[in-house]
């Protein structure tokens, strides 16, 4: 035999007395931020970059504002599909060359649209940021969408939309946006089959000509670039792209207004999905870091009020989650969890539960002390890569905050006090300041979420 030259995790974790005691966190650790140089070409395009050199690479975050011009004529699918074959043929470069030219300074470039914005993002090699703007300049200027690739790709899409579709977490969405904003162009986040296959190249070509635009564009770049340097590059690439119009930005939607919660009937679901919405604040609005901490006491991280409940205590859930979402104007508070069919009432039931006695007792020292540290912490993570920090700046521009708002949020946070708190709990977290849907099937939950009133 031979004898254990080590002790286990167990007895480490222990002493004779009992479990050894958690060390104290230590103090947070600052994560320097670069210095942002800013300045908008002659052609409008605003250029942010930001030295880091931790890696020789770069990452790019092109955002064009790109709202639908006439709501109702079918720009949410061409939009869709115009992101999708933007970087499939320019007047030079067919598909392969775009790669290639791309993997040989170890970059990508892909495209994603929404009702606010087109966004180009990518990375790559820092030596190589010439060759990237060079293919990003093509494209932007020169993309053809060619008719076989929009037809291949109108495809591909009715396929994802109808797959999307028959998912209950995507019905729960567009069911609560509707409830949210109504007819808002902000709701119309996946276009229908329908209106994909009725789009034609000619319209994708159009809609690029007329909306993919330099001018109120915002361009950011972070990486191991010198930033004079970079904006010079960015200018001889990109100074070519230009418009005599502007991008046109989303109109700000309605605030969603308290009222019951709308049930949507879903034939013979198993599971039932909860979702609950009320106004927030936007990050620049005093009362910002005092909701951010109320939110993660209730529901904005593991260790919440509502993930203990629902989750640890009841096991009604694998998840629950609660959180601001931005939107133009302003922002919205979201609540959501997905719960088997036979315990949606009573899941129901205990998230109204923890939003009132988040209201009525206010989060201790204790928990607003965790909440902190978390907040500050999964911050300064998030910054602590190029790719992090390039979709953090290119966030901030698009509602008119820069690093110096980053900068001084820690210390926000740090001056929450629990009065402030409890204010943050009253204002957004009462019951009866919330609206949204239950998804589910009416015949097995209609009952028992009826019986507790509020139910549409």
């Amino acid at each position: 035999m031979t004898t254990a030259t080590h002790r286990s995790a167990e007895q480490i974790g222990r002493t004779p007395a009992g479990p050894r005691p958690l060390p104290a966190l230590g103090v947070t650790r600052e994560v320097p931020l670069p210095d942002v140089t800013g300045t908008t070409l002659a052609n409008g395009l605003r250029v942010l970059v930001a030295r880091r050199a931790s890696v020789p690479m770069v990452e790019l975050r092109l955002r064009v504002p790109f709202a639908d011009p006439a709501p109702g004529g079918g720009h949410p699918a061409i939009a869709e599909l115009l992101s999708e074959t933007l970087l499939t043929a320019t007047a030079t470069r067919d598909r392969v060359a775009i790669d290639d030219e791309l993997a040989a300074v170890g970059a990508d470039l892909g495209a994603s649209v929404d009702p606010e914005r087109l966004l180009v993002a990518g990375s790559g090699l820092a030596d190589g940021l010439a060759t990237i703007l060079d293919v990003l300049a093509d494209v932007l200027t020169g993309a053809t969408h060619p008719d076989h690739e929009v037809a291949r790709e109108r495809e591909r899409l009715v396929e994802r939309i109808a797959v999307a579709r028959a998912q209950p977490r995507t019905i729960a969405r567009e069911a609560l946006q509707r409830v949210r904003f109504g007819t808002h162009p902000i709701t119309a986040e996946m276009p229908t089959a329908e209106a994909v296959t009725a789009v034609t190249a000619e319209q994708v070509r159009a809609t690029h000509a007329a909306s993919l635009v330099p001018r109120g564009s915002t361009l950011t770049l972070v990486g191991d670039v010198d930033p004079a340097a970079a904006v010079a590059a960015v200018d001889k690439a990109l100074g070519s792209w230009t418009s005599d119009r502007a991008a046109l930005e989303l109109s700000a939607p309605p605030y969603p207004a308290p009222g019951d919660l709308v049930l949507v009937h879903r034939p013979g679901s198993v599971q039932s999905q909860l979702r609950l919405s009320g106004p927030a604040v936007p990050r620049d609005d005093p009362a910002y870091a005092a909701l951010q901490l109320a939110n993660l006491v209730f529901g904005g991280y593991f260790s919440s009020r509502w993930m203990e409940n629902i989750r640890e205590d009841k096991g009604y859930t694998y998840g629950a989650h609660s959180g601001a979402e931005f939107i133009p104007g302003g922002a919205v508070l979201g609540i959501d969890t997905d719960v088997a069919s036979d315990v949606t009432a009573a899941a129901l039931l205990e998230t109204r539960y923890e939003l009132g006695r988040l209201s009525a007792v206010p989060p201790t020292a204790e928990e607003i002390d965790a909440a902190r540290s978390y907040a500050v912490g999964s911050l300064l993570i998030s910054l602590d890569n190029q790719g992090g920090l390039a979709s953090t700046i290119a966030g901030l521009a698009s509602v008119g905050l820069d690093l110096d708002w980053l900068r001084a949020h820690p210390a926000r946070l740090h001056a929450v006090t629990a009065d402030d708190v409890a204010e943050a709990a009253l204002r957004f977290f009462a019951p009866s300041g919330f609206s949204g849907v239950v998804v589910g099937d009416a015949d097995v939950i209609g009952r028992g979420v009826r019986a507790l009133g509020g139910i549409a």
